[in-house]
């Protein structure tokens, strides 16, 4: 069997290159990266460490790679391909569409069995954005007859893996939990399933959890860390003070998550706390700035930290700490990243309010820009 995968970056290889690689994939990576594509063709294998006590190894071997520029190869491998995944970052997506596209069209017109496309990223509808995105270059005749053969399932990823610096390029170092859900009501009957990735009828209730916990207390971390002048997550979860900015804020997108879903009380408070467990894991690494990048997405009105304070609002339940994390989100000056450097030139030049309503979505009269607003004065003076 053979599995296309878009991102040979370290979730790539260290999350679902390995699974896939262990389910009994041949596992072909396609990126823009020469020295990493050479790599991985020259040697056909790498290693996947995980951050425990042991140290423990694994080599995934029997992987080559592709330069994504290399438009027919890509194409070519898609329409070979018994699965294709990403993992390239939702703002990435749009720019692999096409080759996925041209793929699709090879396979349809030599009648290939059917596939499962999967877009394993930090987003709700991945895989829905990906196939808008592809349908986008096919005619509407080939449109109808993808919709017979190719499916685009959602799916939630959860594995930290943090930037680094390894000594050999292609190894990769990954803390021990994952979580890979993927929606089966959108496969076909008879596809085959992946050893170690759990299928729902019923994604939305754990992307949103994943999202809402995991991904919002992991940039609650950052956003308070970053002001506090900490450089890693795990330094930030020693800190009691923002330690209970990031437990506050869980508790409200876990109070949001009960009264959306009716999650049960007491497990969602246990996985609050393997989440927290999970940030000081102290053989991971994992710069601030790394999980502080791309505030502009990350206070976006469909994402970790609007999202769910607006459905909590909803339920009448209040946000002080999602709207304080947002606050420190705002004030996220990091001059490497372009995102960073964009909201602080609108802080600038159209003041705090005007960008309150521009990146959240969310206009001056609604209650949840007032606490924004209130937060982030309340930070600028102690910054």
């Amino acid at each position: 069997m053979k599995a296309v995968h878009f991102g040979g970056g370290n979730i790539g290889r260290g999350f679902i290159g390995l699974l896939l690689s262990q389910a009994g994939y041949r596992v072909e990576f396609v990126d823009v990266d020469d020295q990493l594509v050479q790599l991985l063709q020259q040697r056909g294998q790498y290693t996947v460490q995980l951050a425990n006590e042991k140290a423990d190894c694994t080599i995934v071997d029997q992987v080559s790679a592709i330069n994504g520029n290399d438009k027919e190869a890509v194409a070519q491998a898609v329409a070979e391909a018994d699965i294709v995944t990403t993992a390239v970052g939702v703002n990435v997506l749009k720019y692999i569409a096409g080759n996925i596209a041209e793929g699709i069209r090879r396979r349809l017109e030599r009648s290939s069995p059917p596939l499962t496309i999967i877009a394993c990223e930090n987003t709700i509808g991945g895989s829905t954005q990906l196939k808008s995105l592809v349908y986008e270059h096919l005619p509407e005749e080939l449109i109808e007859q993808a919709d017979r053969v190719i499916a685009f399932p959602d799916a939630a990823v959860d594995r930290i893996v943090p930037l680094q610096q390894n000594e050999d390029r292609l190894k990769v170092v990954v803390e021990p939990f994952y979580e890979w859900v993927v929606d089966r009501s959108a496969m076909f009957e008879d596809s085959h399933e992946i050893p170690g990735v759990h299928y729902t009828q019923d994604l939305q209730p754990y992307i949103e959890r994943k999202l809402f916990t995991v991904n919002t207390g992991h940039c609650c971390a950052a956003y308070h860390g970053y002001l506090q002048g900490f450089s890693t997550i795990q330094e930030v979860m020693q800190d009691q003070t923002i330690l209970n900015e990031v437990r506050g804020a869980l508790k409200e997108t876990g109070a949001a998550l009960i009264s959306q879903y009716g999650f049960d009380s007491v497990e969602h408070d246990r996985y609050i706390d393997k989440i927290l467990e999970r940030f000081r894991n102290p053989y991971l690494t994992d710069e601030v700035v790394r999980v502080g990048r791309s505030p502009i997405r990350k206070l976006s009105p469909n994402d970790r930290l609007v999202r769910p304070a607006l459905i909590a609002h909803s339920f009448g339940i209040e946000t002080p700490y999602l709207t304080k994390a947002m606050a420190a989100a705002l004030l996220f000056d990091y001059e490497e990243d372009p995102e960073a450097v964009q909201i602080q030139i609108s802080l600038m030049e159209r003041g705090v309010g005007l960008s309150i309503a521009d990146y959240t979505g969310l206009p001056s009269e609604h209650p949840l820009h007032e606490g924004i607003l209130l937060a982030y004065e309340s930070l600028k003076r102690r910054k």
